[in-house]
């Protein structure tokens, strides 16, 4: 009888510890690739900025009330610029460049988004009333100013930013560009908290996000030093232009590279991430305790799997969701789960001219599925997660093909390819860095079923394509495609729907639907 009682009451504290767990939030918060992260709080309100390179519209914008489930709700800008690489053009590209880390603020009643680009080699500065809904007000400047943090102190504009060597300026009123004879170097090495005392340095210090808080200022950074793991430095001082003295806050599981976020309760946070394979780069919360004016990361100094927050829930729909391309009357755009892949063509894509399909056109020839505009794209998530589409290829031309992709430089996809009159159900791996042809089959109707799995479990990294001819039975086609994070593309690996053409321009393909699962 008493070890009955007892069996009783492990089941039930088990039960007990299972449901406690349920109800907490756990890391990775997001399970997807938005790296970079910046974060404020306007009132119960969070909001945080990411990085999405060479992907249009650009610099996502999402909210949050709990720092915990977020969604998309805006983009600072549609268009960084137009130059050739930006646009896919003249056999150039952005791929891993476009605009990359971005500094979030609020000031004053307006919100400023900052970024900066090796393609136009300008700083780019953002700013709007309304975050959500905009319009936003562009200012752009030389140089680019790497990884900087955007600060306002005491009735002045600054950035501070680089590699190793930490600078800050003042900038003008306008933000226009820098304050002459401001720029002086703030940290000559910024790496030195956590460097070796012997061997090579490894990643220099950047990542820079300076705060304020209670008159002390901590400037953020991350450095990797030869041998170890990404590790967060912060340098702290009481007045702005230093000296500052600095201190490693956090080592553990390489999660690092972000700032600060309080919450209205007074419980402090830090938002960072870690590289976790072909998904990309997740956002992980570090709970905070300040010890003699120090924020120290962690509990015991590690990054916990469970946080004191309201449960995670689906990514679906905030942050990636379905789209049976159903519009009203008058709408024609797109989702904010959507982005191109580089700059788009937009005379070439619509979700109006056939009600309930998206319909893509062929525009500049090429043979290379990485140069083709107009790739519709999605984040993938993990642990797992599925994509289909159903695909009318009715009005396809000789040299067309069209499909569903995973998208890096080590791409995998399935398609349809026309050659003459013949349409051809192709799969293509890159894995290697090679695109090869597995599979072809030959198909006869116009209306095909495609779909590509992931597995990101245990970093596992592998993925899987599928046909089907009437939406109910899949086969599976070609083989496993190793996915593998490149820094070429600097980017997790993305769903894409794709249709370009190798011989003339003119053919279209129409999308009923896109349909994801995640878990």
């Amino acid at each position: 009888m008493l070890r009955m009682k007892i069996s009783a009451l492990v089941f039930c504290l088990m039960n007990l510890f299972f449901w406690a767990t349920a109800q907490q939030a756990h890391n990775p918060i997001i399970f997807a690739d938005v790296p970079d992260m910046s974060m404020i709080r306007v009132g119960d309100t969070y909001y945080m900025s990411s990085t999405t390179m060479h992907m249009n519209p650009g610099v996502p914008i999402m909210k949050s009330k709990d720092l915990v489930n977020w969604t998309l709700v805006n983009y600072a800008y549609d268009r960084l610029g137009d130059q050739d690489e930006l646009q896919l053009s003249d056999k150039k590209n952005a791929y891993g460049h476009g605009s990359w880390a971005s500094s979030l603020r609020f000031h004053e009643g307006q919100y400023f988004v900052s970024t900066f680009s090796v393609n136009t080699g300008k700083t780019h500065i953002y700013r709007t009333h309304d975050i959500e809904r905009g319009p936003w007000v562009s200012t752009e400047f030389k140089p680019m100013m790497h990884d900087h943090s955007l600060f306002f102190d005491q009735g002045k504009i600054y950035m501070i930013w680089g590699g190793g060597r930490i600078n800050i300026a003042e900038l003008l009123p306008d933000f226009s560009g820098i304050k002459a004879e401001t720029q002086r170097v703030l940290i000559d090495d910024a790496s030195l908290p956590a460097k070796p005392k012997e061997g090579k340095d490894g990643l220099p210090a950047e990542g820079s996000q300076l705060f304020k808080i209670n008159g002390m200022y901590y400037l953020f950074n991350i450095s990797w030093p030869a041998g170890g793991m990404r590790t967060v430095i912060v340098h702290r001082a009481s007045q702005l232009e230093g000296p500052y003295e600095g201190k490693v806050v956090l080592q553990d599981q390489g999660v690092a590279q972000g700032g600060l976020i309080d919450m209205p309760g007074g419980q402090w946070y830090a938002y960072l991430f870690q590289d976790y394979g072909a998904v990309g780069r997740i956002p992980f919360l570090v709970p905070v305790k300040w010890e003699d004016g120090w924020p120290m990361l962690g509990i015991g100094g590690k990054v916990p799997a469970t946080l004191d927050l309201p449960a995670n829930k689906s990514l679906s729909p905030g942050i990636v969701n379905s789209d049976d391309f159903d519009r009203k009357a008058g709408q024609a755009a797109l989702p904010l789960v959507w982005q191109w892949n580089h700059n788009p063509d937009s005379s070439l894509w619509s979700v109006t001219e056939r009600s309930g399909f998206l319909r893509l056109r062929t525009g500049e020839r090429t043979d290379d599925f990485l140069a083709a505009r107009n790739t519709l794209t999605q984040r993938t998530t993990g642990p797992k997660c599925s994509a289909s589409i159903a695909l009318d290829v009715s009005k396809m031309k000789d040299g067309d093909f069209a499909g569903l992709s995973l998208l890096q430089k080590n791409y995998g996809l399935v398609g349809i390819r026309m050659e003459g009159n013949t349409r051809s159900l192709v799969m293509i791996n890159a894995a290697t860095g090679v695109p090869r042809e597995l599979a072809r089959i030959g198909v006869k109707q116009t209306r095909i079923f495609l779909k590509a799995s992931c597995d990101f479990t245990n970093r596992r990294d592998r993925a899987q394509f599928f046909y089907s001819m009437d939406e109910q039975h899949w086969n599976t086609i070609g083989d496993e495609l190793a996915m593998s994070y490149t820094i070429p593309h600097f980017m997790g690996y993305r769903f894409g729907i794709f249709n370009y053409a190798s011989k003339a321009a003119g053919g279209y393909v129409d999308v009923d639907y896109f349909h994801m699962t995640t878990n």
